[in-house]
């Protein structure tokens, strides 16, 4: 299948010195003969690299007839509104705003402060109310990956 073969050609690109920080999240090979590469760098991936990547793949794609003559290849980021896939992910989003679904299907939203190998530590505000009273309490909670079902970056402008 061209997933495999894309795939292979990545990691292949991902030893050079220039790409070794880049990772594949997700390669989604539709029907109409349409590949989308979806991409992401420790330390953010730049249209540059995306166009070079692209290039590459072409190159191969081309040179063994794999789709014939006619396809389209996209090869981006994953944009803000996907969710963060890898745990390569999270350290570039400390100190921004996540929200995350758990496993248990409840939703946890805060600040992201630290990123260990088994867990993340989120500061949250929780608010309590003692009769009329109002108070928020800023509360640092780890939340181990397991328990994470899915986490988006909020941005706020």
């Amino acid at each position: 299948m061209i997933e495999e073969k894309i795939q292979a050609l990545l990691q292949e690109k991902f030893q050079e010195e220039a790409f070794a920080d880049c990772f594949l999240l997700e390669i989604k090979a539709g029907t109409n003969k349409k590949i989308e590469v979806f991409l992401d760098s420790d330390s953010g991936i730049t249209f540059d690299k995306c166009q070079k990547i692209s290039r590459f793949l072409e190159e191969y794609i081309d040179a063994n007839g794999w789709l014939g003559d006619t396809y389209t290849l996209e090869v981006s980021s994953p944009g803000v509104s996907r969710p963060l896939e890898q745990w390569r992910q999270y350290p570039r989003n400390l100190g921004r705003t996540l929200e995350i679904t758990l496993q248990d299907k409840s939703v946890r939203s805060g600040v992201l402060t630290a990123v260990h190998p088994d867990h993340i530590l989120l500061k949250e505000e929780i608010k309590t109310k003692e009769g009329k009273k109002t108070s928020t309490e800023r509360v640092e909670t780890a939340i181990p990956f397991a328990h994470i079902a899915k986490a988006i970056v909020k941005i706020s402008f």
